[in-house]
C-alpha cells in the first residue's frame, strides 16, 4: 500500500477582539525590546514615515474634498433660498401686473361707456353690470343687476361699447333680462344714415362668429347705399328709440325682386366680452306719447 501523505491544515479561529489584544501586546513588546537593546529607532521612523505620511496625506485630501463638498452644498442652499425669494418677488410682480391690466381694461370699458353716454345725452340712462348669461360663447340673452327699483322697465333699450346691444324683455326689482340684437329671434327696424332708407336688421348666431349681423328689405332705388354705410335704429321702429348706432354695411346685394337689397353689417359691439351696459330708461312709446 502506498502511504498517503496528508496535508494537515491548521485553522486558527480568533475573534477580532482577541486578535487586537495580541497585536497590541506584540507592538508593546517590540517597543520595549527596542529601547532595552539600544537599537536606534530611525529605521522604524523611516518605515512609519513611508506608511503613515501617505496615509495622512490621503486623510487630508479626503478632508479637503469633503470640506469642498460641504461648501458647495452650502452655496447650493443659499442659491436655492435666493431663487425662492426671487420667485416670490416675480409672483408678486406678476399679480400686481395682472391687477394693473384688469384696472386698465376696466378703465377703457368705463371710458367707452362715458363716451357712449355723451353721444346720447338726450336719453336718460342707468349703468348696469351683467351678472349672468345663457350658455354659449355669445351674450345673446343675459341678466343685469339693475331693475325696477332703478327705473328700468320692459322694452328699455340697452347700449354698450359703441352701439346698440339689445332690449329689456323681463324685469324684477333688482334685476332685468336683456335679449341682444344678435339673438336669432331679434328684428330691429333700422335705416341708413346718408339716405334715410329703411331696412330690417336680423340676429344670426352663426353669422356673429364673424362679428356680423344680417339686414334685408333695404329700399335703395337710387343705388346710393354702399359698403361702409352707417346703420342706425329707425324713426319708425316700435320698440327702439331713434338714432342708436347698429353698425356698418360690409356686404350688399340685390334681391331677386330687384326692389330691395340685403347684406351684412359689422357690429361695433363685442358680444363675446360684454360686462357693463347702459340702459336707456325711456321707451319709444314714451317719446311717442309725449309728442
Amino acid at each position: 500500500m502506498k502511504n498517503l501523505k496528508k496535508k494537515v491544515r491548521i485553522r486558527i479561529h480568533l475573534k477580532s477582539k482577541h486578535l487586537l489584544v495580541i497585536m497590541t501586546i506584540f507592538c508593546a513588546s517590540c517597543i520595549v525590546a527596542t529601547f532595552a537593546s539600544g537599537v536606534t529607532t530611525v529605521p522604524l521612523q523611516e518605515a512609519a514615515g513611508i506608511i503613515i505620511v501617505p496615509f495622512e496625506n490621503s486623510i487630508n485630501h479626503i478632508s479637503s474634498v469633503f470640506s469642498g463638498i460641504s461648501d458647495r452644498m452650502k452655496d447650493k442652499e443659499e442659491i436655492l433660498a435666493e431663487n425662492k425669494k426671487l420667485q416670490s418677488q416675480v409672483d408678486s410682480l406678476t399679480e400686481q401686473n395682472n391687477r394693473l391690466i384688469q384696472d386698465q381694461t376696466e378703465l377703457v370699458r368705463l371710458e367707452q361707456l362715458y363716451d357712449l353716454d355723451q353721444q346720447y345725452t338726450e336719453y336718460p340712462k342707468v349703468a348696469a353690470r351683467i351678472i349672468s348669461k345663457d350658455p354659449g360663447n355669445w351674450y345673446d340673452t343675459f341678466m343685469i343687476n339693475k331693475g325696477t327699483s332703478d327705473g328700468i322697465r320692459i322694452d328699455n333699450n340697452v347700449i354698450a361699447g359703441k352701439g346698440l346691444v339689445g332690449i329689456v324683455t323681463e324685469v324684477g326689482a333688482h334685476w332685468a333680462t336683456v335679449r341682444s340684437i344678435i339673438d336669432d329671434s331679434s328684428n330691429v327696424s333700422a335705416m341708413t344714415v346718408s339716405t334715410q332708407d329703411n331696412c330690417v336688421v336680423e340676429g344670426d348666431l352663426e353669422l356673429i362668429d364673424e362679428g356680423k349681423l344680417s339686414f334685408s328689405q333695404l329700399y335703395d332705388q337710387d343705388n346710393k347705399v354702399t359698403v361702409g354705410e352707417r346703420i342706425v335704429t329707425s324713426n319708425i321702429s316700435e320698440k327702439y328709440v331713434e338714432g342708436l348706432f347698429i353698425g356698418y354695411i360690409s356686404e350688399i346685394s340685390q334681391d331677386s325682386n330687384n326692389l330691395t337689397k340685403n347684406g351684412t353689417i359689422v357690429t361695433p359691439v363685442d358680444f363675446a366680452h360684454l360686462k357693463d351696459v347702459l340702459v336707456i330708461t325711456v321707451n319709444k312709446g314714451d317719446s311717442v306719447n309725449e309728442e
